[in-house]
């Protein structure tokens, strides 16, 4: 003790200050590298380092693993271990190239489009509208060809060629509907005109299918290029004012062709009908497609949301509710909300306008931000039309997350939030749009702690610097 009593006298306010400095550099040069470290693997280095390697040496035992989240009804644990965690869906409501995507980039300068969007939709064409058989008819061929060419003009002028050796093919009338038609009208005709000749074809199909399976081949690769026509056409009818006319060809589309639902055609018709504000035939659809079985979407979450909102929404207030509770009908409409925001929680953001939209991609991420940029694209008009939605949409989609301990690792209604879709957004969404990340990534204990370290040693160091005989008073003290 004495030892130590006399070496602590001899030192000089120049010791403190170097050793200040120096604590303060190397605790800065840990918070560096655990920053780094975050950013680049989503944990704390340190934290990792002691949960995998420190504890079982000091006989601590790990805890146990997150209890598997409840799935959404129905969902077994085969089957969420089997279902993809960020496949891409076309969007049901894709814009039209020609009429919709090429005029907002004439009248911004931006590319509403990234190369990874349309690339997925180029494979697209190809998987609907090619077929082993297509080498027989020089159209066809033709054809092939041009849903592979990556520039614009290539394809058009590939698809006048088609119609120069076959007036009516049909994929080729599919083509210049999407891409070459700069108004809906005209992308109609050009529908009208596929429908004509995808009909013929489709009926010579189906006479001689059972034939060979190079016929029934081509019986699919007619089938899916029907569909899309016919699916197209109420999209224009539907974008022309058109909308009972629309809603008719949709559920004549989903009645003659019920094992397509994979096209997910009820969305188009949810969002004709909440355009005719025809609430009961919406619910109807609802009852069927929001079953356990089926896979579920932002479309299908939010409007049956809205529709709940709608029976309370006129007359909520939430000083009155905080009084005197909530009602049945209010707690319904609360959990369709929570339910809603857990399986896509970047849509509010979008509905309430806290957040711009952009046009919607071609293909989806469900649960992504690019899903919920489709979703509020189209139906935020209809939330805006309800009185009440959106201010009860406002006052409770927050309290979504506090159900929801851990985000990362647990879910309440769904399986946990998948941990890709930052990524495949980035993809599909164009550079200039700032794509939302749920969940935010919380700093871990450790950034925090050498963080002010830093600061406090820095500051002491700079104390000491100022007041160096006070400072060698405090640390003999």
């Amino acid at each position: 003790l004495l030892t130590v009593t006399v070496f602590l006298s001899t030192l000089t306010p120049k010791f403190y200050f170097a050793l200040t400095v120096t604590s303060s550099f190397i605790s800065g040069l840990i918070f560096v590298f655990e920053w780094w470290h975050f950013r680049k693997y989503g944990t704390s280095f340190i934290e990792q380092v002691s949960v995998s390697h420190l504890r079982p040496l000091i006989g601590g035992v790990e805890n146990s693993p997150p209890a598997p989240a409840a799935f959404s009804a129905g969902e077994s644990e085969p089957s969420r271990q089997s279902m993809p965690e960020c496949k891409v869906w076309r969007n049901p409501l894709n814009l039209f190239r020609g009429a919709e995507y090429s005029r907002y980039m004439w009248v911004t300068g931006k590319e509403p489009l990234t190369y990874y969007d349309m690339n997925l939709s180029a494979q697209d064409h190809q998987n609907f509208f090619t077929c082993d058989t297509d080498a027989l008819r020089p159209s066809d061929t033709v054809m092939q060809k041009a849903w592979r060419e990556r520039n614009p003009q290539a394809r058009i002028k590939a698809a006048y060629q088609a119609l120069e050796l076959n007036n009516d093919c049909a994929t080729a009338y599919v083509l210049l509907a999407e891409e070459e038609a700069t108004t809906i009208v005209d992308a109609e005709k050009y529908f009208k005109q596929a429908l004509k000749a995808g009909e013929m074809i489709y009926r010579k199909s189906q006479n001689c299918h059972s034939q060979s399976p190079q016929h029934e081949a081509q019986l699919r690769r007619d089938t899916n290029v029907l569909v899309y026509v016919k699916r197209r056409l109420a999209m224009c009818a539907r974008k022309l004012g058109r909308i009972r006319e629309a809603v008719k060809m949709m559920r004549d589309l989903m009645k003659e062709f019920p094992l397509l639902s994979m096209l997910n055609i009820h969305e188009n018709l949810l969002e004709a009908l909440l355009e005719l504000q025809a609430y009961a035939d919406v619910q109807a659809v609802l009852a069927k497609y929001d079953d356990i079985s089926l896979p579920k979407s932002a479309a299908i979450c939010y409007t049956a949301a809205l529709l709940k909102a709608r029976a309370v929404s006129e007359r909520f207030s939430p000083e009155t509710a905080s009084k005197r509770g909530l009602s049945t009908a209010e707690i319904n409409a609360v959990e369709a909300i929570h339910r809603a925001v857990e399986f896509n929680p970047h849509v509010p953001k979008y509905l309430l306008e806290m957040k711009s939209l952009v046009l919607p991609p071609e293909h989806i991420l469900k649960r992504g931000d690019s899903e919920a940029v489709a979703y509020a694209f189209f139906h935020l008009q209809h939330w805006k039309r309800i009185e009440g939605a959106l201010n009860l949409l406002h006052c409770t989609w927050e309290g979504t997350f506090r159900m929801i301990p851990y985000p990362l690792e647990k879910g309440h209604l769904f399986y946990p939030y998948p941990s890709c879709t930052e990524t495949a957004d980035r993809e599909l969404l164009p550079t200039f749009h700032e794509v939302s990340v749920y969940p935010q990534k919380e700093l871990p204990f450790f950034i925090h702690f050498t963080a002010g370290l830093c600061s406090f040693s820095a500051m002491l160091a700079l104390l000491t610097h100022q007041f160096p005989e006070l400072m060698v008073v405090f640390a003999k003290a």
